[in-house]
C-alpha cells in the first residue's frame, strides 16, 4: 500500500508538470480540485513503467475524474469527450459541462491508453 501511494504521488506530480498544473479539459488551475486519472487502471497495468507513464492519464477536475474513472465518460481519438447515456444533457448541464468538451491537447502516445479506456467504456455501455 505504501509503495502504491508513493507511486501515485510521483504520477500526480508528473501529470501536474505535463498538463501545466491545469485540468486537461477545462484548464482549471486549482490543485485541490485536480485528480490524476488513469486511462488504464493502476491495478491492470503490466509494470510500474506503465502505471507511471504520463500518457496513461489525464489531470482532471474532480467531477470529470469521477466520470472518467467510472467509464461514464471517455475521449475519442481526437480528444473529444463522449458521455454514457445516463449522463444526458440535463445532467451535463447541472454539472456545468459544456458541449463539446475536448482535451486541450493529445499526443500519439496517449492513444493506446485511450483505446483501452474507450473499449471499457463501450463494454459497460453494451452491458447496461
Amino acid at each position: 500500500m505504501v509503495r502504491q501511494r508513493v507511486g501515485q504521488d510521483i504520477y500526480r506530480e508528473s501529470l501536474m508538470d505535463y498538463w501545466g498544473g491545469a485540468c486537461a479539459v477545462t484548464g482549471i488551475v486549482i490543485p485541490e480540485l485536480l485528480r490524476a486519472s488513469h486511462a488504464k487502471p493502476w491495478s491492470e497495468c503490466a509494470s510500474d513503467a506503465e502505471r507511471l507513464n504520463v500518457f496513461n492519464g489525464f489531470l482532471l477536475v474532480a467531477h470529470l475524474d469521477a466520470l472518467f474513472d467510472r467509464h461514464l465518460m471517455t475521449f475519442t481519438e481526437t480528444g473529444e469527450a463522449i458521455f454514457a447515456n445516463q449522463v444526458d444533457t440535463t445532467i451535463r448541464s447541472k454539472l456545468g459541462l459544456a458541449s463539446p468538451m475536448c482535451l486541450r491537447w493529445l499526443r500519439q502516445e496517449h492513444l493506446v491508453f485511450l483505446r483501452y479506456h474507450r473499449s471499457e467504456f463501450e463494454h459497460r455501455k453494451a452491458s447496461s
